[in-house]
């Protein structure tokens, strides 16, 4: 009875990991259209209807196809912003940046990230890959229009996080915002658990059940390692309600990066909030900081 007990628990053990394993690495991720309703009940998408757009593919890292849209601005501009979505989004929740970027003189590229949107579906990284993909479109933008004077990145939660990872691979690009970035996983992880009030022993856990079906452990997902020697300048955004990634996360980000770097707290604001919370403060504090890249 003792041994068939311990194998009962053994296995429970063992499907709970792999239970936390695919809670992590995967999530419900919304249509296009739902990310429009989502998007549409917090602030006026109207603007997106009547845009100019383009939509081509990209191939990404090992040829994963990226579904890409390039938004003119509607004033001729020879500037380029590439925008990262969140996790379990889709280039939708990329349109609340878009006309501030309009008003700073950027054309905007906006994309699904890997296993988002229209992309094929596949598992979450936390920037490995998606780091990588976001490289080969930086190499892609600079090819397919050769006339931009300035590209830079902006990058919101995991899209931040990623814009963080596609520094280390030296892509051609003149700056990057990082809005509400994770310095790593397993911080995430942790601040939720906290939160739930569930026990710790749950982290090491997913981390085993992360090992055995995808290849990758939560030490592998640490972003902050991609800033060392990083001389890209950076500004980093974050909530200082933010209830899901720890505030520390943007000042140990901060504190890792070499060169120009800003960082700018917003008052009152959630994960990934920040510019709808404080639009105009956003606008300046972006803004203010492209203007002493000169």
């Amino acid at each position: 009875m003792v041994v068939v007990a311990m194998a009962i628990v053994v296995a429970l053990v063992c499907a709970l990991s792999l239970a936390l394993a695919h809670f992590v690495m995967n999530g419900k991720r919304p249509t296009l259209e739902e990310a429009w309703e989502w998007q549409s009940a917090r602030y006026d998408t109207s603007f997106y209807e009547d845009l100019e757009k383009t939509d081509y593919l990209v191939p990404g890292h090992d040829g994963y196809q990226l579904h890409v849209q390039l938004l003119p601005n509607p004033s001729p501009s020879d500037r380029y912003v590439i925008l990262t979505h969140g996790n379990t989004d889709n280039h939708i929740g990329s349109l609340k940046y878009v006309q501030m970027f309009f008003g700073l003189g950027y054309n905007c590229i906006l994309y699904d990230m890997r296993g988002h949107g229209e992309d094929e579906p596949t598992f979450c990284t936390y920037g490995i890959l998606e780091g990588k993909d976001l490289a080969e479109l930086v190499k892609d933008t600079r090819a397919r229009y050769p006339q931009l004077s300035q590209l830079g990145l902006h990058g919101e939660s995991l899209g931040a996080s990623t814009t963080i990872e596609a520094l280390s691979y030296d892509p051609r690009v003149d700056f990057a915002v990082s809005d509400c970035a994770f310095a790593d996983v397993e911080g995430v992880l942790r601040q939720k658990i906290k939160a739930m009030h569930a026990p710790g022993l749950l982290v090491p856990l997913a981390d085993l059940g992360i090992r055995v079906l995808y290849g990758y452990t939560l030490n592998d997902m640490r972003p902050i390692e991609a800033l060392d020697g990083n001389t890209v300048p950076i500004l980093f955004v974050q909530g200082d309600a933010d209830a899901t990634v720890p505030s520390q996360s943007a000042r140990d980000l901060y504190d890792r990066t070499s060169g120009i770097r800003e960082l700018v707290y917003v008052a009152g604001a959630d994960h990934a909030e920040s510019v709808l919370v404080a639009p105009d403060e956003y606008r300046e504090a972006v803004a203010s900081f492209l203007g002493k890249l000169g």
